[in-house]
């Protein structure tokens, strides 16, 4: 099962685009210090799109070379073809990654008999456990309850990650399939709620930023502990609003950036961060405690 403070990483790179590989080490070692419980490579923070499948096996290899078993490697295989989804699985299985992270098929606008059918395949021929994420804000779809329910019955799928805002579908999840699926919310703004409602974790771009309280307001809430949660998340609340400014990951690579972890690069067609929120940004930081530099 999968659960806790899991960190959507971004894809550290030099200032021309290319992969910064030493940085993602950085990266790993940096989760790994601060209690993450899990990494995921090449997921929409990563920029999965703007990745080739060479890029996504060395990633996913890196990764997984710098973990060294000290925290679960998850890697992003998704795509609008099943064919493509089903290749991409193979090479994050074949780079050593403990599951796959599978978004909805974009832009297709699938049925919800096509989306079925789609990660039936993934999760029967990929030969990884497969995380559903259902994300409707950029994919044009959307993965109800009834579909999930009738997939958690597929061996292989043992997760999702819904990214719709409330914790109205985490109640018709559990009311549908009980536990048999890990529920993790792709929402840092009401991850806290999700987790309260009966979750078991988030996929955080927040805890690129701030990991330790991420991983704390996690163990709060999962032990029944509201008031903890909530005054973890009320440090955290600024930076869930900042590092949406401009579209993620754009925000988080420049505060990633300001922390001395990684360098300035990102790929068109994704730019910088504009300067009119720079001090936005910073201001969340500074009451999450974050140090950066000025």
């Amino acid at each position: 099962m999968f659960g806790g403070s899991m960190v959507a990483l971004v894809t550290p790179m030099h200032g021309d685009g290319s992969l910064d590989l030493d940085a993602l080490g950085r990266l790993v070692e940096f989760h790994v210090e601060a209690g993450t419980d899990a990494i995921i490579v090449s997921g929409t923070t990563g920029e999965s799109p703007c990745l080739t499948t060479v890029e996504l096996d060395a990633l996913v290899r890196a990764a997984v070379e710098a973990a060294a078993g000290r925290i679960t490697i998850i890697g992003g295989s998704g795509s609008n073809s099943t064919a493509r989804a089903l290749e991409l699985t193979a090479v994050v299985r074949e780079a050593g990654a403990a599951a796959a992270l599978v978004v909805t098929p974009y832009y297709n606008k699938p049925t919800q008999q096509g989306l079925y059918l789609h990660y039936e395949a993934v999760a029967r021929g990929g030969g990884l456990p497969v995380i559903l994420y259902n994300v409707p804000g950029r994919t044009a779809c959307d993965l109800l309850p009834e579909t999930v329910a009738r997939l958690a019955e597929v061996p292989g799928v043992v997760a999702i990650k819904e990214a719709v805002p409330g914790t109205e579908r985490v109640r018709r999840f559990r009311e549908l399939m009980g536990e048999r699926l890990s529920l993790l919310s792709g929402d840092d703004a009401t991850a806290m709620a999700f987790l309260l409602a009966g979750g078991d974790g988030v996929i955080s771009v927040t805890a690129n930023v701030a990991p330790r309280l991420m991983h704390g307001l996690c163990e709060a809430a999962r032990h029944g502990e509201p008031r903890k949660a909530e005054a973890l998340n009320d440090r955290l609340e600024g930076l869930h609003r900042a590092l949406f400014v401009e579209p993620n990951p754009i925000p988080v690579k420049w505060a990633v950036m300001q922390m001395g972890l990684i360098h300035s690069g990102i790929r068109l067609p994704l730019t910088a961060l504009e300067d009119r929120h720079h001090d936005e940004v910073r201001a969340a930081m500074a009451r999450a405690g974050v140090e950066y530099s000025s």
